[in-house]
């Protein structure tokens, strides 16, 4: 239903918006950020009407916001609203953009969490893992720790995945574990898909693992999995290996970083992962690159002071 735009509540018409222009066109995940985004914007901003966006009251919804969420989480939150708000802007249902020099603060940062082993710790984490002769977690998160998949990546290989003659493993598609039946969709973007070199070792355990399996059916679902059932497993066998407890996901960021101090490119990690371009695993691994570069300095030098 069509309501008169200048005089409609904020929140109808960011709802509107985000109907009009994100449903069928960004992931499930995201659209689902942009409804978490609306849910807020009712409990904050209630009575809000389009008209009556200021700086001044929008800023001070972005205050309010802050008071509950780190920095980063308000910026996202900013990011969503602005992109509607400069919409309305554009087609002259405000007279002016609210959103220009808004100040973004947030609470203090929770401590961070480790986001990486390191290769001693990795040892020990697959010392104590169960890795029997069947299937079960512990294979799951092995096998993210050697290739760098995503989660949901993991959860959608099947046994046609792999090629044990060239020792590759073909990522297609992920697996929507959010819904209570789950089901195959698209991978995270198209440079995702993509071949990934397996050793000898995985590869020769895999081939032994997965004989006799239906071929299109994934290895590791057997009913609903929850990502957070797995992330207490995992909890449990690093505090059984006296390591840091890290998330599935710092599985993936271990893999990569391991990769990069071993001194294999950036470009070759990027392809790996996945990542859409190497900007990514730049800013994402940007501590790690600097460190090498520092490395790099020090052994550029010392080959340069040899040439007398």
């Amino acid at each position: 239903m069509t309501r008169k735009k200048s005089t409609q509540l904020f929140y109808h018409y960011f709802e509107d918006w985000v109907e009009l222009y994100k449903v069928n066109s960004v992931r499930p995940i995201t659209l689902n950020k942009y409804y978490v985004t609306l849910a807020w914007l009712i409990r904050l901003a209630p009575k809000l009407q389009l008209c009556d966006l200021t700086r001044q009251s929008y800023q001070q919804l972005i205050n309010e916001y802050a008071q509950d969420h780190e920095r980063q989480t308000t910026m996202d939150f900013h990011h969503q609203l602005k992109s509607c708000i400069v919409d309305a802007f554009e087609e002259g249902e405000i007279k002016q953009n609210p959103t220009r020099k808004a100040v973004i603060t947030g609470k203090r940062p929770a401590p961070k969490k480790v986001k990486f082993l390191s290769q001693f710790d990795v040892q020990k984490l697959i010392h104590v893992m169960n890795l029997e002769t069947s299937l079960n977690w512990d294979w799951f998160l092995l096998l993210i720790l050697k290739t760098g998949l995503r989660f949901s990546e993991a959860l959608a290989i099947t046994p046609e995945c792999f090629d044990f003659t060239n020792q590759t493993l073909s990522v297609k598609y992920s697996w929507d574990y959010r819904h209570t039946d789950g089901s195959f969709q698209p991978t995270k973007n198209p440079s995702s898909v993509r071949q990934i070199q397996l050793d000898w070792q995985i590869t020769m355990q895999f081939s032994q693992l997965l004989h006799g399996l239906p071929k299109d059916q994934p290895i590791f679902v057997h009913g609903r999995v929850f990502n957070a059932s797995i992330n207490r497993h995992l909890k449990v066998l690093c505090e059984s290996a006296e390591v840091p407890v890290l998330s599935i996901h710092g599985l993936r960021h271990t893999h990569a970083s391991l990769l990069l101090f071993a001194g294999v490119s950036v470009a070759s990690v990027a392809r790996r992962l996945g990542h859409a371009n190497m900007a990514t695993t730049q800013s994402t691994y940007l501590h790690i690159i600097q460190e090498l570069e520092s490395k790099d300095g020090e052994r550029i030098m010392r080959e340069m002071s040899q040439l007398v």
